[in-house]
């Protein structure tokens, strides 16, 4: 099966907790279904990414990334790359690539969907982002990579100001996806 083939699996099957999350739901499809390109970066008005809330294994902390672009705390993500052939593929490279944390256990996703603006293509592009959450082992030591300005463990409960909603609600639905797992 193709990455974009897995994508439409995965956004048919999911059920959206919020009435925004199931617009924007049928909006990834929809952009699926148009664009043979829908899962790459070279897609210009937007491209489907995937990212990772990264939870200490005990859930009461995440891994948050200071984004040289962004200039924000947010959550381990990024590209599709042509070698991936699921969305929680791209999830689980990215989270280790950007954590450095080798052994993270996938949780049972998606968990939330967010579209948000960003410099592939400028003036601007728009990444639509499928949201997982993964857990780390205990005891491991995260190891900041090239694409980070800082790598740090924040309670969920208290995610800096210079972050933003999607990240405080990925991180709370991974520790509550946790929880009841």
């Amino acid at each position: 099966m193709s990455l974009r083939a897995d994508a439409r699996d995965v956004l048919t099957g999911w059920t959206a907790p919020t009435t925004e999350e199931e617009i924007l739901r049928k909006e990834f499809l929809d952009h699926v279904h148009a664009h043979d390109d829908a899962m790459w970066r070279e897609c210009v008005i937007g491209h489907l990414t995937a990212t990772t809330a990264v939870l200490s294994h005990d859930g009461e902390r995440v891994l948050l990334t200071l984004h040289p672009k962004a200039g924000m705390w947010l959550p381990m993500g990024g590209h599709c790359e042509r070698g991936d052939v699921s969305l929680e593929a791209v999830a689980m490279r990215e989270a280790t690539e950007e954590s450095g944390i080798p052994g993270l256990r996938l949780l049972p996703g998606p968990l939330a969907l967010d579209r948000h603006r960003v410099w592939c293509h400028p003036p601007h592009s728009s990444h639509l982002d499928v949201e997982y959450g993964a857990v780390a082992p205990a005891d491991v030591e995260a190891v900041i990579s090239a694409e980070s300005l800082d790598l740090r463990w924040f309670p969920v409960d208290e995610i800096p100001e210079l972050s933003d909603e999607a990240t405080r609600r990925l991180a709370r639905r991974a520790r509550e996806a946790l929880r009841s797992g």
